[in-house]
């Protein structure tokens, strides 16, 4: 007939073009090149047009996409370039052949393509030619979209189980691409693959290809795209299917493995609030296999179930673990964590490890257990308050707590991410006990905190701190120092507002809290965590200190107040908050403003110069405007910000704090105010003029603060309304009163900048009187010391000096004569010198006719003999003493 004419003819046309293909036969094919590519696709697009109607072409189609699985060869360099469009074409065209409807295709397709990633190199190579690089065919099968294809066509095998395991087979090998995986996601692969997982298939290649396949689309593409596809209600139900399958049926150890990856899987979904996760059971099948083990309640979810001690059930139960985890912070899942006794399981674990019997855990896998229990009941525990309590969860945790500074023979093993630290000791369950108490102390509930204190909580964390405190003195790590902060973070929230619990803590608190404000400036940025601890001691002492007077009076005679100024003094911007919090509550105690003034810094600074420079620094920052003196500039607006400044007026409701209020608690200005209106603004020592400037400042802050508040005031209104005539002049008034009080403050910074002046100009002067006279009185020695040279070295000068110093002697004397009485001499005869007489002198007697005294009888020749030895002796002394030669 015509028609079997007219299949002859494309049969022949078909042989006619492979003969033209440069190859010596059809059978000896064991390469193609890239220019022969073309030809084949057209005779493969025209064989698939025939399949429909012949199955006689089934054979040479299915021969001819064998021809793909062939290593491909190129002529030149550039022919991979010069054909990959070409090339991407005829791969991707493999895709569109899916559409044939023949299993035989389909199979020869997938394996075809499976071939692109075990492709060997051929052993022999036609003349002039070599093989292309070895991804080749997988670039240009992305650069095809073929993996997109291969999803889309799985529509087409609903019921044909062999060719969907095969195309899953080629799936998988082209998931391994971040290109393909977005490609197959543009095609809603996840949500088509998870439909798939409960199909009927004895082999369970079905569930582990899907499931690998899903694996391999979350990790290089987006997960959180890859999350939304599997949150349709029919795909949790599918998912779920699958892994309670698995986990009733599957004792393998390959199933056991694939039920733990469909359960991370789960997870994911979990984390995703829009997944319905509790609509479809899942959220509650999760929970009762996370606790049936522990709470050991039948459930009709989990009958026949039984877990063994293997690595793989281990593996659930810290995935399960895990699930609790996420579902704690999602509000719907609140009542069913509740309902199914998920804290009773958990606390389970809340005690002393023992050792492990013949079944059952290993102390290694028992602990990493228990860490991840204690951890997750630390995100459970503030959500279920009331079973919290009704558990004596308190109780158990400080038993625990007392355990773990016990000194008994266990040594934890440290291997788990939550047991980091913890080998050889017990400080990974501390750690994570600590953290439990922690996030239920932290909701400031009566019920939690009084159970707490009446069981001795705060006696037994600063044991426990103590305890830490020592650790850390013979090794520091970030761990004990997490420790310490938690159990400052604790004393703080159960000592607050509570004076009893103060006076609890006083004097063993103080003690533990000054070596912590003591540490080592250096350590606050070494990484550890001293930072926080340093605040955690801050926020303790302001807590548990500030209030008692007890506790205040010890900490006052520790010196501590020393410490903060101590502290404040090294200027790190992060502290200046609380400490001056602390300080300016402090205040409150009378013994404390004396400790402030007595304190002394470096240079000897005062308490008062170091506010006040805190005080100009903060300014510098906010962009207050101040001249180069650091006086007023703006009288209307004298302390705003430039960020106050370019703030819009945005009238508010009197409920709503305004920009001026608001900003008081966003900088420190206030508590320095507040600490110097405690210290009083007279007499502060140690202060310079410059230091009186910024503190006229200081002392009006609260002056300038309420005019801006009435600037706001006005603003508001005048953007709503006009005010009557006789609020406006009142208004106006008051602004008027905050601009003069800027003024005044300005006129006064003026007087104290020109009085400072003024002292300079003065000081300058009497130092300059002070130099004078020194230049006086070295020229007088120098004029001295000639006039000796002269005297030394010219006789008549020696001789007119002699006499000038004789005529002035006598001119000294009285000139009234003495009757009655002797007259002695006090010349030395013979003298020649002008220097004044030695040490020595010589005592005449009184005559004795004239008073009888007993020297008269002495020898006047001894006297004589006496009297020219000491004049010998005054001459050696002499001319010892003025290293001059006399004549």
């Amino acid at each position: 007939t015509d028609k079997a004419k007219s299949d002859l003819q494309e049969l022949y046309f078909c042989k006619t073009n492979l003969k033209n293909l440069s190859i010596d036969s059809y059978a000896s094919f064991r390469h193609l090149t890239l220019k022969d590519l073309a030809q084949i696709i057209e005779i493969l697009n025209l064989c698939a047009e025939k399949m429909n109607k012949q199955e006689a072409f089934t054979e040479p189609l299915c021969e001819l996409i064998k021809l793909f699985g062939l290593p491909f060869q190129k002529k030149k360099v550039s022919d991979e370039i010069s054909y990959s469009v070409a090339v991407s074409k005829s791969i991707a065209q493999l895709g569109y052949l899916m559409r044939v409807p023949s299993s035989q295709v389909r199979i020869q397709i997938c394996k075809c393509v499976v071939s692109f990633y075990n492709m060997e190199l051929p052993r022999k190579l036609l003349s002039d030619y070599q093989p292309t690089s070895a991804n080749y065919k997988i670039q240009m099968a992305e650069s095809g979209g073929l993996a997109e294809t291969l999803v889309l066509s799985l529509a087409l095998l609903e019921n044909q189980l062999t060719e969907k395991l095969w195309v899953l087979k080629a799936l998988q090998h082209l998931s391994s691409s971040g290109v393909n995986c977005r490609l197959m996601m543009k095609a809603q692969a996840a949500s088509r693959l998870c439909l798939y997982l409960n199909d009927v298939d004895p082999s369970g290649q079905l569930v582990f290809r899907s499931s690998e396949i899903l694996w391999n689309l979350l990790e290089n593409t987006s997960k959180e795209e890859v999350v939304n596809q599997l949150s349709s209600l029919e795909c949790v139900y599918a998912l779920k299917e699958a892994f309670v399958d698995l986990l009733m049926h599957g004792f393998r150890h390959y199933d056991r493995q694939l039920r733990n990856d469909l359960l991370v899987i789960a997870t994911l979904l979990a984390q995703n609030p829009a997944a319905p996760m509790i609509e479809s059971g899942f959220t509650k099948l999760l929970i009762v296999l996370a606790t049936f083990t522990e709470v050991k309640i039948p459930n009709p979810l989990v009958k026949g179930l039984k877990l063994t001690y293997s690595y793989e059930d281990f593996e659930l139960k810290k995935l399960l673990f895990n699930v609790i985890g996420f579902l704690s912070k999602d509000p719907c899942a609140v009542q069913l964590l509740s309902e199914n006794d998920v804290m009773p399981a958990l606390l389970y674990y809340v005690k002393p490890n023992q050792k492990p019997g013949f079944h059952d855990w290993s102390a290694a896998q028992y602990e990493e257990l228990q860490l991840h229990a204690i951890a997750i009941l630390a995100s459970v525990a503030p959500l279920l308050v009331d079973k919290y309590l009704s558990c004596q969860a308190n109780t158990l945790l400080l038993v625990f707590l007392e355990w773990c500074i016990g000194q008994d023979s266990f040594f934890g093993q440290g291997n788990s991410f939550h047991g980091r630290g913890g080998r050889g000791n017990k400080l990974a369950q501390m750690r994570y006990s600590l953290r439990v108490l922690r996030s239920v102390v932290s909701l400031h509930d009566d019920a939690v905190n009084l159970n707490l204190c009446d069981q001795g909580a705060i006696s037994q964390l600063l044991d426990i701190l103590k305890y830490a405190a020592n650790k850390s003195k013979e090794k520091e790590d970030a761990i004990l120092l997490e420790i310490q902060a938690n159990i400052l973070f604790l004393l703080s929230a159960l000592c607050e507002n509570d004076l009893h619990r103060k006076e609890l803590f006083s004097y063993e608190g103080v003690d533990i809290l000054i070596p912590l404000i003591q540490m080592d400036p250096k350590k606050l940025h070494s990484g550890l965590g001293h930072n926080c601890l340093l605040f955690c001691a801050l926020d303790c002492l302001w807590s548990c200190v500030v209030g008692c007077y007890i506790a205040e009076d010890y900490f006052l005679e520790k010196q501590g107040i020393f410490l903060l100024l101590d502290l404040l003094a090294l200027k790190q911007k992060n502290l200046y908050s609380i400490i001056l919090g602390i300080l300016v509550e402090f205040c409150d105690n009378p013994k404390t403003t004396s400790h402030i003034s007595t304190w002394r810094g470096e240079k000897d600074q005062t308490a008062a110069n170091l506010l006040i420079e805190l005080w100009r620094q903060e300014e510098l920052e906010l962009g207050v405007k101040r001249d180069q003196y650091g006086r007023i500039v703006d009288m209307k607006r004298p302390i705003a910000s430039s960020l106050q400044k370019q703030q819009e007026v945005i009238p508010m409701p009197a409920s709503c704090p305004s920009f001026a209020i608001m900003e008081i608690s966003e900088n420190i200005r206030a508590k320095i105010y507040s600490l110097l209106c405690k210290l009083g603004f007279e007499n502060l020592p140690g202060l310079s003029a410059k230091d009186f400037v910024t503190l006229a400042i200081i002392e009006h802050y609260i002056d300038f603060k309420v005019g801006e508040v009435w600037r706001e005031l006005c603003a508001e209104l005048k953007e709503e309304f006009r005010p009557v005539t006789p609020d406006e002049e009142a208004l106006k008034f008051i602004s008027e009163v905050s601009e003069d009080t800027g003024r005044m403050v300005a006129t006064l910074q003026t007087e104290v900048l020109e009085s400072q002046h003024h002292k300079e100009i003065q000081e300058e002067e009497k130092t300059y009187t002070k130099i004078q006279a020194i230049h006086k009185q070295r020229e007088i020695i120098n004029k001295s010391w000639e006039n000796f040279l002269t005297r030394t070295s010219n006789y008549e000068a020696l001789k007119k000096a002699k006499r000038l110093q004789e005529k002035s002697v006598e001119a000294s004397r009285s000139k009234l004569k003495t009757q009655n009485g002797a007259v002695h001499s006090t010349d030395i005869k013979g003298l020649s010198t002008t220097i004044g007489s030695g040490r020595l002198v010589t005592v005449q007697s009184t005559p004795p006719q004239l008073v009888g005294g007993p020297l008269a009888v002495t020898d006047p020749s001894v006297c004589e003999g006496a009297l020219k030895k000491i004049k010998r002796v005054k001459m050696l002394d002499t001319v010892k003493k003025d290293s001059v030669p006399v004549e």
